[in-house]
C-alpha cells in the first residue's frame, strides 16, 4: 500500500472541509452522549472530539460552554445546528432531537461538565429515544464523582453516588440517615454556601468520627482536597468557607468500628466453610469492608493455618 493509499484509508472529509479519521467519519446514526472536562479542556477524550466533530446536530446543557470547548480543540461548528438542552426546556426539545434521531442523523448530546445524567441532565432525553427503538450510546470520560472517589483514600470496591441533598429540612434528614443503607461509600454533591451546614447535619446523624474526604475544584488549578473526620472538615470549612465545585465523599458505616481481632474472628468462621474468595466476600459484605483488603487478609490467615 503506498503512502498516499494509507493516508486515503485514514482520513475522510468532516461537515466543515477538513479531514478527519475514517473512525471519527463512520459514526454511526443514534443519540451519543459525550462526557465533558470538569475543568481542564484537555481531559477530553479522542472518541469525544471524533463524535463532537462529525454529529449532524450537537444538544448541550449550556450552548456557550459546548461552543467554547468546540473551539479551544478547533472544531468548527459549520452550519450544524447546536441546541439548548437542560430541565427546563426538555419537553419542548426531545421530539425535536427525536424526530432527528429518526432521519437517521447523528445526534450528539453533552452537559456543561463531565458525565451526562450524573447530576447533570439527560434521563429524559435517553428514555425516550430507548422507547422509540432508536440507539444509544456513551462516549464516557470526565466524572466528577469518580474523580473524588479516585483521590479520597477510602474504600473504593462499592460506592453509591447520592447526588445532592434535598433543600427540605424534613427530607434532608432522612436522606442523610439513609446514606448508610448501601453499606458502601457515599460520594455527594454540595454546594459551597451549604456545605458547613451539611457536614454538621452528618455529624449528628452519622457521628464525627466518621471518615470523609472534601474535593474542591477538580481538574482545576486550585484543586484541594481535604481529608479527615466529619468534625475535622466541619470545623475546616467554618473557619475558611471554601469556594468552588465539592464533592464529599464518605466513609461507608462500620469501616472503622471493626478492630482486627474481630475481623480475624469473622474470617476464621468463613473460612472454616468457605472458600478463601467467597469467605471474603461474605465478610467483606457483612462488615462493611473492602473486599480487596478482607481478601488478602483471609489470604494471610489460610497461609497461617
Amino acid at each position: 500500500m503506498g503512502e498516499g493509499e494509507s493516508k486515503h484509508q485514514l482520513q475522510k472529509t468532516d461537515p466543515g472541509g477538513g479531514e478527519v479519521p475514517v473512525a471519527a467519519a463512520a459514526l454511526a446514526a443514534g443519540l451519543h452522549f459525550v462526557a465533558t472536562p470538569i475543568g481542564t479542556a484537555r481531559d477530553i477524550t479522542l472518541r469525544a472530539l471524533d463524535t463532537l466533530r462529525v454529529a449532524d446536530v450537537i444538544a448541550a446543557e449550556d450552548t456557550r460552554t459546548a461552543r467554547r470547548l468546540m473551539e479551544i480543540h478547533g472544531i468548527p461548528l459549520g452550519g450544524r445546528p447546536l441546541l439548548p438542552y437542560h430541565d427546563h426546556n426538555g419537553a419542548e426539545m426531545r421530539p425535536r432531537l427525536i424526530r432527528a434521531l429518526t432521519e437517521g442523523k447523528r445526534v450528539a448530546y453533552v452537559s456543561d461538565a463531565g458525565t451526562p445524567l450524573v447530576a447533570d441532565p439527560g434521563y429524559q432525553l435517553a428514555r425516550a429515544a430507548i422507547e422509540a427503538g432508536l440507539p444509544v450510546t456513551a462516549a464516557p470520560g470526565p466524572s466528577a464523582a469518580l474523580a473524588a472517589l479516585t483521590i479520597s483514600g477510602l474504600p473504593s470496591d462499592r460506592f453509591l453516588f447520592a447526588g445532592f441533598p434535598p433543600p427540605q429540612a424534613g427530607a434532608r434528614k432522612s436522606w442523610i440517615a439513609g446514606l448508610d443503607a448501601s453499606g458502601a461509600t457515599v460520594i455527594l454533591f454540595e454546594s459551597p454556601k451549604r456545605i458547613h451546614r451539611l457536614l454538621g447535619e452528618l455529624c449528628e446523624s452519622l457521628g464525627e468520627d466518621r471518615q470523609a474526604a472534601l474535593c474542591r475544584e477538580l481538574t482545576k488549578r486550585f484543586e484541594e482536597a481535604r481529608r479527615g473526620t466529619l468534625a475535622e472538615l466541619r470545623d475546616s470549612v467554618g473557619a475558611v468557607p471554601p469556594k468552588g465545585e465539592i464533592v464529599l465523599v464518605l466513609d461507608r458505616a462500620g469501616a472503622a468500628e471493626t478492630s482486627e481481632e474481630d475481623l480475624d474472628a469473622a474470617l476464621h468462621d468463613a473460612l472454616s466453610r468457605l472458600r478463601v474468595k467467597d469467605a471474603a466476600a461474605e465478610v467483606a459484605e457483612r462488615l462493611g469492608l473492602p473486599r480487596r483488603d478482607v481478601y488478602q487478609r483471609a489470604l494471610a490467615l489460610r497461609e497461617k493455618d
